[in-house]
């Protein structure tokens, strides 16, 4: 994730978690040392306008008050359609997935299970022992996502979101288990035969 994404980015997350507040400040995110966000990104053609509510500043008056102020860089700059992101923290030998949504007209497409992937790789990649992270309890879909990839059910917090919903608590086995690292090779290549492929993670990832 870059700055030039943070526009797309605010809007996923207000349409995914509506209810969410205060909204991520990813511009403190990225500077924090601690975090790695990733953003997955459609190239259109170069003769191909982003769709139109891309080009529209964020309704309400904060939007319209950050164009003003020139907080944002203008949306019209973008290059990129993104699809989803995911954040995670890496922390003392764990690694805790902060965020995770995809474009919702993009879902059902195995983008949300393609971003848990390269979550996955990023905290093997810089050493992590195990992922850990917080699903709301009637997130069904959610939560057998991260089942299939290993994720048990480690506790709860009550009423830990802004609507009083529970948070369960999730973590995997330790990545460097033979368990986790079977189970997550043919979860990733079946992934990979029926979506068309995992792509390499940037290098400062």
């Amino acid at each position: 994730m870059a700055p030039g994404d943070i526009l797309q980015v605010v809007d996923i997350e207000r349409e995914s978690f509506p209810s969410m507040w205060p909204q991520t400040t990813y511009k403190r995110e990225l500077r924090n040392n601690l975090a790695r966000y990733l953003v997955l990104v459609e190239r259109p053609p170069e003769d191909v306008p982003l769709p139109e509510p891309l080009l529209q500043p964020p309704p309400g008056w904060r939007g319209t008050l950050r164009r003003l102020l020139r907080l944002e860089p203008p949306p019209e700059s973008a290059q990129e359609l993104v699809l989803g992101f995911v954040g995670l923290w890496l922390m003392m030998g764990e690694a805790h997935i902060v965020t995770l949504a995809v474009r919702e007209s993009r879902r059902r497409c195995g983008l949300g299970e393609l971003l848990l992937i390269r979550a996955i790789d990023v905290a093997m990649a810089n050493g992590q022992e195990v992922i850990t992270l917080e699903v709301r309890r009637t997130n069904d879909a959610a939560v057998s996502l991260y089942e299939k990839y290993g994720f048990s059910r480690a506790g709860l917090r009550r009423r830990y979101y802004e609507n009083d919903e529970d948070a369960v608590i999730m973590t995997t086995q330790p990545l460097e288990s033979p368990a986790f690292q079977e189970r997550y090779g043919l979860l990733k290549e079946a992934h990979e035969r029926r979506w068309g492929g995992v792509y390499s993670l940037p290098d400062s990832a």
